[in-house]
């Protein structure tokens, strides 16, 4: 069961691969219809999505990176590192639409506060997991991160529903369907 969960989610997350990839570098070939900034039109709340989503990227990233080397078993492990890969060539890839569109990478937190302002896990709580190894860093990194992947599904679905550009929503629609089996792959590791 864990075996198939963890395939289930490493090839959610590699599907989103070569979309992201392609926008890579531009010397890289086009290797799908990802550009790197969005042909067409977009409204305020695919640009909202995108700089909410940077900076929550960024930390599923950082704690991934630590549960690479701090957690015990093979399947915390592989999970953290498919997380790390997806999510910092989405990263790359919103970081380039938004400058494309001439729109700021990083907005202002209190421009989200209407919104629920940024979606982000606590510094506070990032910190504890620094200081944590084994058994106890694995536990406490699972029940995190299901928290930190539940927040970026809520703002996919908010941007599937109220964005314009459709490579945002298929985006946005690879971020629910992939954070959803990595939640569901943790909540097999915690039991």
């Amino acid at each position: 069961m864990r075996r198939a969960a963890l395939a289930l989610v490493t090839g959610l997350s590699l599907m989103a691969l070569p979309a992201c990839a392609a926008t890579a570098s531009p010397a890289s070939p086009a290797r799908s219809s990802v550009s790197a900034t969005p042909s067409e039109g977009f409204n305020a709340a695919d640009v909202m999505f995108l700089q909410m989503m940077i900076p929550h990227q960024r930390q599923g990233i950082e704690m991934a990176r630590l549960a690479t080397t701090r957690a015990v078993r093979g399947q915390v492990k592989a999970l953290a590192s498919a997380v790390e890969t997806t999510q910092r060539d989405e990263v790359h890839t919103m970081t380039a639409w938004l400058i494309g569109w001439g729109r700021p990478v990083a907005a202002d937190p209190r421009a989200h506060a209407a919104h629920g302002g940024l979606h982000v896990t606590s510094p506070a709580e990032i910190a504890t997991l620094r200081t944590m190894d084994g058994d106890g860093f694995e536990r406490r990194f699972l029940n995190v991160m299901i928290a930190h992947q539940h927040n970026a599904i809520d703002m996919a679905r908010t941007e599937i529903g109220t964005g314009l550009n459709a490579q945002v929503k298929s985006l946005a629609r690879r971020v629910d369907q992939s954070r959803s089996a990595q939640i569901g792959q943790m909540l097999a590791e915690l039991n």
